[in-house]
């Protein structure tokens, strides 16, 4: 019911199109005004705008000198606009342009490599060394030591932080995990802003080059927004051998 006439201003309508379309229009800020009260504001403001319109019409504002200059600049925006438009509309890639560039380049899209770590993080350095001389002699397993002494949520899991990349922990941890071998744990607690940790890297792997179906549209978008910012730079060049310039600075 799009067409709805919620309300007239002067014999003009304003229907429940015009509210949605001046939503569309607000795009993020418009989530907060779709309900009920955000229509009704909406639409207050519609009625508005028309009330200004009339008035302006009526004072023939638009015959008046500074009105016309705006209105001058405001049409010179929106054909420059337009042209700028027309330039890049006319602008494709194929899927071999796309294909191409992905072979030429596969270094660009090699996945950074991650790793499985658990840890068992406690408040003192001796309490972390205490607690790996009981896993070294076999006294407890490395998940019942975390789930008995760590202060980490992760004790439920068995102290298991699952996979991560480089950078997604401190600075300490992550040096100290990307240096490890797999089943090993750290003989020296690491120290960190959080306490001390002991560290058991479970699996490593290395980055791995992704597949073009799983970044082709990605990919596709940056080659477009890049062959129109080309087509733009090209335009303008040549404009410029049309029209004169004569930069000042």
């Amino acid at each position: 019911m799009e067409n709805k006439i919620l309300a007239t201003v002067n014999g003009s309508p304003i229907t429940e199109a015009d509210v949605l379309n001046f939503l569309r229009g607000m795009g993020q800020q418009g989530q907060a005004y779709n309900n009920p009260e955000g229509h009704k504001a909406i639409l207050n403001e519609l009625v508005a705008q028309k009330l200004l319109l009339l008035d302006a019409q009526k004072n023939l504002l638009e015959a008046e000198p500074a009105f016309k200059e705006q209105l001058k600049k405001a049409k010179e925006s929106l054909l420059a606009n337009y042209a700028l438009e027309k330039v890049i509309s006319a602008v494709r890639i194929s899927d071999k342009e796309i294909e191409d560039y992905y072979n030429d380049n596969k270094d660009k899209f090699v996945s950074p490599p991650t790793v499985n770590a658990s840890h068992i993080l406690v408040d003192t350095e001796e309490k972390a060394k205490e607690i790996y001389a009981k896993i070294e002699k076999g006294e407890m397993s490395f998940e019942d030591a975390a789930k008995e002494y760590s202060s980490c949520p992760s004790k439920e899991n068995g102290g298991s932080l699952g996979d991560f990349g480089r950078g997604q922990m401190v600075p300490e941890f992550d040096s100290a995990v990307f240096a490890m071998e797999i089943g090993e744990i750290t003989k020296e607690p690491v120290q960190t802003q959080f306490g001390y940790h002991l560290i058991r890297l479970n699996s490593k792997k290395e980055g791995e080059t992704m597949e073009l179906a799983a970044i082709k549209d990605r990919l596709g978008q940056q080659l477009l927004t890049q062959k129109q910012q080309k087509a733009y730079e090209s335009r303008v060049n040549q404009l410029k051998i049309l029209f004169p310039v004569d930069i000042a600075l």
